[in-house]
């Protein structure tokens, strides 16, 4: 998968709320909707997501974020139009651990778009592609005080494990 992927790779889906979104893994030339998409969301939201307050994304940050090593990682992006202009609404990926059994997952959504299908539409496809890959467990920190997101990992099969060393996070564990 690389910026020229297979067509087959994007899919459309119809929301329960009849909005239409489109997804499909990210490319390296997705930098300024992934800057757009950061942007635009709240505070609150980018420190849920990243564990620390990120004011506007750096370049290196957009670069990570976009220019992906697709063998260790997976990105799935989904994106609505905004008139004429593609607009990213939320994201989900995962990176292979050193042990290449496991993997690390993140998730975000615009703060707009909560609540709307598109998370459970990106974590169903991340985990089938984890899957499919071979991976026996996908994991991720969280937030104690996203209860949001506790939630919604637990619907899917999550489990919540504690981190000693850090009182402020759990761990979130799911057998593939």
């Amino acid at each position: 998968m690389d910026s020229a992927y297979p067509p087959r790779l994007a899919r459309e889906y119809r929301l329960a709320d009849g909005r239409t979104v489109r997804m499909r893994p990210i490319r390296p030339d997705d930098g300024a909707l992934e800057r757009d998409f950061i942007d635009a969301l709240s505070g609150e939201s980018r420190y849920q997501r990243f564990h620390k307050w990120v004011r506007a994304p750096s370049d290196k940050l957009i670069h990570m974020l976009t220019d992906i090593d697709h063998d260790k990682q997976v990105a799935w992006v989904c994106t609505t139009l905004a008139g004429e202009r593609e607009m990213l609404v939320g994201e989900s990926r995962y990176a292979c651990n050193p042990d290449g059994a496991s993997c690390e997952f993140g998730v975000m959504i615009a703060d707009d778009w909560r609540k709307t299908g598109v998370a459970g539409i990106l974590m169903q496809t991340l985990l089938e592609t984890a899957r499919e890959r071979g991976l026996a467990n996908m994991e991720g920190l969280v937030l104690r005080s996203n209860t949001k997101m506790l939630r919604f990992v637990r619907g899917l099969g999550f489990e919540i494990l504690p981190v000693p060393e850090d009182i402020k996070t759990v761990r979130v564990v799911k057998k593939l």
